[in-house]
């Protein structure tokens, strides 16, 4: 009796056991082809949206390379806004420079060179490139629908110095009406009202330059030296980019004595105006509290040719280059002393760096605030105790990154205009994101570009 029920109940059981492996089977291939078939339509998807542009990150280029070159529109604009200032007697002032050939900048230009960045980043973009595309920072392209952003090679700077330096009326008024000039031709470009100006790139490198309209050009990415005399609705370091000086002073370029710390007899060293407005008072007080120290030299100066050979000898002849605030917060003084690979010493609260993303100053230069470098003897205790050690690394470390300070023509890769170009890309991502915004605001924008 108890075998035929245990026959019964095993038999039940095998049935059940097999209706289970059967539907778990079922289960198991069904499963796989329902993800092969959602993987098959995501493809497509995926294929159809790629194919549209749609799923493309907007900041890469065709070959989706994160680190591909920038692509740059420059206006052709008449030469009179650029390179004809160099050439005056030029007859075709009204016609765009094309040739890239370009003349050079003038040897005995004084104090007008180190705001020349403008002159530079337009030699970059009109120089040969077809050759060297993937070691440049940046390439010129000439479909502006190509572009990511877009440079006006107006020369503002030496505009300012070559018409308005005085700052009075006549003689300012040609400045005034290049200005003018500039703006209207932003105004009408439909690459400008596109983005209204966002991705637009203006060099204002001296504190005067572009002076009476910068408002009108505002929200574009400009290249300055500092922000010490431009208010924060005109310029910032969140939209701008900071630009080192043009260097006046040769580079040192055979500095390679066995013992640079002994060679170096000057302790501290300081060449130039002394008188100057506004932070620049800072410079008298230091001459005064340094006036009795031995090893250090400060002297006052104009930017004569005999001025900077004096200049270029003793900062080579030095330990550490005295960089005091000026009329602004930094001065060309600090990039003479890096290409002269004499330590900087910054008394400065306001000072912004170029490169700073890439490069840490405080590997080869000294910080002190007006307050520090003013505290009777505090400043000359610390550099007299200076260990050769470190001062030997900070030298070491100059001569490491000078070429970052050169603005040449030909360009190399990672010079001052290379690396200038790499902190405008960087820029990018936030001016897409500020034009997307605003065309689909229907209110004001509460976050301020």
């Amino acid at each position: 009796m108890s075998s035929k029920i245990f026959g019964r109940v095993s038999g039940k059981t095998l049935l059940w056991f097999a209706v289970f492996i059967i539907l778990t089977v079922s289960l198991f291939l069904s499963t796989i082809d329902l993800r092969s078939s959602l993987s098959t339509r995501f493809m497509h998807i995926r294929d159809k949206l790629e194919h549209n542009g749609l799923s493309k990150d907007p900041a890469l280029d065709p070959q989706g390379k994160c680190n591909s070159p920038l692509r740059v529109y420059m206006y052709d604009i008449p030469r009179k806004f650029n390179l004809g200032m160099l050439k005056p007697s030029d007859p075709k002032q009204d016609l765009p420079w094309m040739d890239k050939r370009i003349p050079p900048w003038p040897r005995r230009s004084g104090l007008k060179k180190q705001h020349s960045v403008e002159y530079w980043m337009m030699a970059y973009l009109l120089g040969d490139q077809e050759d060297e595309v993937e070691d440049r920072a940046a390439v010129r392209v000439k479909d502006p629908s190509q572009a990511d952003v877009f440079f006006m090679p107006f020369f503002s700077s030496l505009s300012f110095n070559i018409h308005g330096i005085n700052m009075k009326d006549p003689e300012t008024e040609k400045d005034r009406i290049l200005q003018a000039e500039v703006v209207k031709f932003l105004k009408e470009s439909p690459w400008w009202e596109h983005s209204g100006g966002r991705n637009h790139v203006l060099v204002v490198h001296h504190p005067n330059a572009f002076r009476f309209l910068r408002n009108e050009v505002n929200a574009s990415i400009f290249v300055v030296a500092d922000f010490g005399r431009l208010p924060q609705n005109v310029s910032r370091l969140s939209k701008d980019v900071v630009a080192p000086y043009t260097h006046v002073v040769n580079t040192y370029v055979d500095d390679d004595v066995i013992d640079p710390f002994e060679s170096r007899t000057t302790l501290l060293f300081f060449r130039g105006k002394i008188r100057r407005k506004d932070g620049g008072i800072v410079r008298i007080k230091l001459a005064k509290l340094l006036q009795n120290y031995s090893r250090v030299q400060f002297e006052e100066s104009a930017a004569t040719v005999e001025g900077l050979e004096l200049a270029t000898e003793g900062m080579r002849k030095s330990l550490f280059c005295l960089h005091p605030a000026g009329d602004t917060p930094s001065s060309c003084r600090l990039f003479d002393a890096i290409v002269s690979h004499c330590v900087p010493v910054i008394v400065s609260d306001y000072i912004e760096l170029p490169f700073e993303e890439e490069i840490d100053y405080k590997e080869f230069c000294l910080f002190f605030s007006k307050k520090e470098a003013l505290r009777p003897g505090y400043l000359m205790d610390y550099l007299e105790q200076f260990p050769k050690e470190r001062w030997l690394k900070m030298w070491n470390r100059l001569k490491q990154v000078a070429h970052h300070f050169e603005y040449q023509h030909p360009g190399k890769k990672d010079d001052a205009v290379d690396m200038l170009w790499k902190q405008i890309r960087q820029k990018v991502p936030a001016v897409r994101l500020a034009v997307h915004r605003s065309k689909r605001l229907k209110v004001p924008d509460l976050w301020h570009w």
